[in-house]
């Protein structure tokens, strides 16, 4: 009749298995017995035992108002007047504030922290308990002393988590803007309309933050409010592929279409505009010809060598699924799984693991056309004036390569290539009115295909402004990049 916890199962999934085993074929049973299973989410975990459970998760609350109205439903009375001292209601609202805005940004994706953190309820009780040890050791005559409370907070107890450089910046600003003398002055605000109400009860800071908005802008956690387009894009696309993941996979028999003949339709169209292989002995001495042992042409021949992976790939899987669903050959998994996501207009894994990312099968099969147009152009009709960066595999191997190339022109003036580093120059040109080369003396390469995240680009002034509200991407002219 005793109730049994097992922690951390992710860590041991094969015992679960054994488990269910157990669970399953005990004859007999106390109605008092429990067993308690702790693990985090895991693909592996055996689906059988997870749907005869019943699921309890915990997150944390959405938004200020919950987070604040949740750190404040555990804080008692005691608590609240546990220190005499002025700045300790103030303090313990600022560093609940802080709490709640660190859980945050974590919605916000890279956008909000370049890594995910579990900041958790430990992170905010060990900063209350270290104001509340600061402010009782206090010398009245001194102070706060604000250098060692920022410190605390932005690099020991939230920046103790963080490895990103630039997280870490990101934090101390916080606690630099938001913690110091200042905090406790009249006009102190975390953004318009969040102040830090004066209180003495429980109650009243309850009753303050129940007037909160719902909602928050994302300018309260200091991000631009087009953050909020792309969270909102994120999370409904994220629901939509999961009401598409766990529709009915089974062939229609009503009077539409069936899911084989529409996939049998898309992979005839794919096949024939699919390019045609590459010929590696043709490859190798058109190579030559444009002189092989150029750091830029070895660029060139990987990148053709990955694009020819992907093209077999996409034709042995194409072929394969028309003789799958015509019943000559069995149906795999992977065949499988191809033909679900191709029905759904996502790309199947087969491809996926070797190419890129993109919205849609179509956008990604016309990427796969145009990448390759591409190499072929530059391989049969020359070096190009400029090149589409965003269409390579490896972005950073080509900027290597030219800086690679770069060095050797200047081999007679002493270059090193440890020394020589990237420079580049957004011109005023858009891709269609380049007409040659950069200028042989400086070298370097222009690229196009460039977009800003949340950013304009003043074309006149060549400078980044604030982008438009509502446009989420500006694209860049053309940028030459030299060494």
């Amino acid at each position: 009749g005793g109730w049994l916890l097992l922690q951390n199962c992710h860590l041991g999934l094969e015992f679960l298995s054994e488990l269910m085993d157990t669970i399953t074929t005990t004859e007999t049973m106390n109605e008092h017995f429990r067993t308690w299973i702790t693990t985090e989410a895991h693909p592996e975990f055996p689906i059988n035992l997870l749907q005869s459970s019943i699921k309890f998760t915990n997150e944390p609350p959405q938004g200020v108002k919950a987070g604040l109205k949740r750190t404040y439903s555990a804080v008692t009375q005691d608590h609240l007047e546990v220190s005499n001292m002025p700045q300790w209601k103030p303090l313990l609202y600022a560093v609940a504030f802080l709490h709640t805005t660190v859980q945050e940004r974590r919605k916000f994706g890279p956008l909000g922290w370049n890594i995910p953190y579990e900041f958790n309820q430990a992170d905010f009780a060990a900063s209350v308990q270290f104001v509340q040890n600061h402010l009782d050791d206090m010398d009245i005559k001194r102070g706060v002393n604000w250098s060692c409370v920022r410190y605390m907070l932005g690099e020991v107890q939230y920046g103790g988590r963080v490895t990103d450089d630039l997280d870490k910046a990101l934090l101390n600003t916080y606690a630099r803007v938001w913690f110091g003398e200042h905090m406790f002055t009249e006009n102190f605000c975390f953004y318009k309309d969040y102040v830090i109400p004066k209180g003495k009860t429980v109650q009243d800071y309850l009753q303050y933050i129940e007037q909160l908005p719902v909602t928050d802008t994302p300018e309260v956690f200091g991000l631009h409010p087009n953050a909020d387009i792309t969270y909102q894009t994120n999370l409904a696309n994220e629901t939509l592929s999961t009401i598409v993941s766990i529709q009915p996979k089974d062939s229609s028999t009503g009077g539409g279409e069936t899911r084989e003949a529409v996939v049998q339709r898309l992979a005839d169209e794919m096949l024939e505009k699919l390019p045609p292989d590459y010929n590696p002995h043709e490859v190798k001495a058109q190579l030559e010809k444009m002189g092989a042992i150029q750091p830029i042409n070895i660029f060139l021949r990987q990148e053709i060598d990955r694009m020819q992976h992907v093209i077999s790939r996409v034709r042995t899987t194409l072929t394969d699924l028309k003789l799958a669903i015509d019943g000559t050959i069995i149906m795999s998994e992977e065949l499988q799984d191809a033909l679900d996501n191709m029905y759904d207009a996502r790309i199947p894994k087969l491809w996926f693991r070797i190419s890129w990312e993109s919205a849609t099968l179509g956008f990604w099969f016309t990427e796969l056309l145009e990448r390759n147009q591409q190499f072929s152009s530059w391989l049969w009709d020359g070096r190009p004036n400029q090149f589409w960066m965003t269409g390579f595999f490896n972005p950073q191997g080509f900027l290597t390569a030219m800086r690679q190339e770069t060095t050797r022109m200047n081999l007679a003036k002493g270059w090193a290539l440890d020394s020589v580093v990237l420079h580049n120059e957004v011109t005023k040109m858009m891709k269609e009115d380049v007409v040659g080369p950069p200028p042989a003396d400086i070298g370097g390469v222009y690229i196009y295909g460039l977009f800003l995240e949340g950013a304009g680009w003043d074309r006149k002034n060549s400078k980044l402004v604030e982008s438009a509200p509502k446009v989420l991407f500006t694209s860049l002219p053309v940028v030459h990049v030299y060494a």
